[in-house]
């Protein structure tokens, strides 16, 4: 990969490859304005190299648009997945994770309209199964279920979830990719 510093990608063919990583990844169609301020924030790609990537993305029919309520949505096709998931491996760790982290930042889930559900259910063995969702327009965002051995256990879990979700999906977006594994030891 060509780097112009350690935090600039510069050649056009990688600034698309982290376009698409980037959209394929979030999976839900996104005005320009957020899609601009996600890239702009990781400080990967300038904003004249976006502007012209993404406009060759747009007519090479990797990226389609859509426009509700007068404001154009983005995502990639499927023919777009295709090259991010093939071709994503060229960007290096370090700037896939931390740019997927960026935008998990950026993109709030009240912002999006997502919806929270949380339920708990008593078990024959007297655990509880508590559930946990995030829905918004595109559909679940996130889904988990675990079992706690207390109704107080249960309902502390969702209290918490229902104050902090975008915390509790973060949280485990970074255990589950083993960002923060010393919690695991």
């Amino acid at each position: 990969m060509k780097k112009k510093n350690e935090r600039e990608l510069w050649d056009k063919t990688d600034v698309k490859i982290f376009i698409l990583f980037l959209l394929d990844n979030l999976q839900y169609p996104l005005d320009m304005d957020t899609i601009s301020r996600i890239v702009h924030e990781t400080g990967y790609v300038g904003g004249f190299d976006f502007a012209e990537c993404f406009s060759e993305l747009l007519d090479d029919g990797h990226v389609i648009g859509d426009e509700v309520d007068g404001v154009a949505y983005y995502q990639v096709s499927s023919t777009g997945r295709m090259v991010a998931q093939q071709l994503q491996s060229e960007l290096l760790d370090e700037i896939r994770e931390e740019s997927m982290i960026c935008a998990a930042r950026l993109l709030s889930l009240k912002a999006r309209g997502a919806t929270l559900r949380t339920s708990t259910e008593r078990r024959a063995d007297g655990q509880y199964i508590v559930t946990l969702s995030i829905s918004d327009a595109a559909g679940t965002v996130l889904e988990t279920t675990c079992a706690v051995p207390s109704e107080r256990l249960a309902e502390k879990i969702c209290r918490n979830f229902e104050r902090k979700p975008e915390k509790t999906y973060r949280g485990l977006l970074s255990v589950l990719t083993g960002e923060i594994d010393y919690l695991l030891r």
